[in-house]
């Protein structure tokens, strides 16, 4: 059998780049590889638009990667669009049907579980949006201290300055029935993720039935220490 394409989706606050040094060592591997756009806007749209791209970029079985939201994106997308026998999750959510990234960080523990927003998130309005709903950016010591602290400086600054938004609603809407009740999973879990604490993650991870690896890293573990994720992404393509 054909190896398996390894689809790579980002989280919030991101884009397909922070994927590059995990992309790099999988076509290596002799895998073939797609890092798909994450629109942001919610789960349902981005879910929808993921299963799309895999139904109509991919032929043969698929690993479905996730990194943060992204975790979400995939437990949604991977029934409804392509031949996804795998997911991994990367510092990620990995939703049961009903929650939402609020509900799921709330007494977590995280560096924005805060009751003010304002203090960790720039919020700006955006065209079209519906009623009450705005653009999250992090704000810089965000990104400094809790997003990505264990990477270079210059490296945080890049990421302050060219983040993508995700919307408010996004993090309020509800997950739909998760794939992971019907597909293998693997998580790498961020042992100093300030974002999704790892308890967090291994909570959801155990009711997942996921196979588990830590990491001394921060919320973008596949950046700052990628060869865990790399290592994931194998084992679940091997078992396929």
């Amino acid at each position: 059998m054909a190896r398996p394409t390894i689809v790579l989706v980002h989280g919030a606050w991101a884009d397909g780049s922070s994927w590059n040094a995990v992309a790099a060592a999988l076509r290596t591997q002799g895998h073939s590889v797609l890092t798909l756009p994450n629109l942001l806007r919610g789960p349902n749209i981005d879910a929808a638009y993921v299963a799309s791209c895999l139904e109509q970029r991919t032929s043969g079985p698929v690993v479905l990667v996730g990194h943060s939201y992204g975790g979400f994106v995939v437990t949604n997308a991977a029934k409804a669009g392509g031949d996804v026998r795998a997911l991994v999750y990367i510092d990620a959510f990995a939703p049961d049907e009903g929650e939402t990234a609020f509900t799921i960080l709330g007494d977590s523990g995280s560096a924005l579980a805060v009751p003010d927003p304002t203090t960790v998130l720039e919020l700006v309005g955006y065209p079209g949006a519906p009623e009450g709903d705005l653009d999250a950016f992090l704000k810089p010591d965000t990104v400094h201290t809790a997003f990505a602290q264990d990477l270079p400086e210059a490296d945080r600054w890049l990421i302050v300055q060219s983040q993508r938004p995700i919307t408010l609603s996004a993090n309020n809407t509800p997950s739909g029935v998760p794939a992971w009740k019907s597909l293998p999973s693997w998580t790498v879990v961020g042992n100093d993720d300030r974002v999704i604490p790892a308890a967090t993650q291994r909570r959801m991870a155990e009711r997942a039935g996921a196979t588990v690896t830590e990491v001394d890293a921060s919320h973008v573990s596949m950046v700052s220490q990628p060869q865990a994720t790399i290592d994931a992404v194998l084992a679940a393509a091997a078992s396929v």
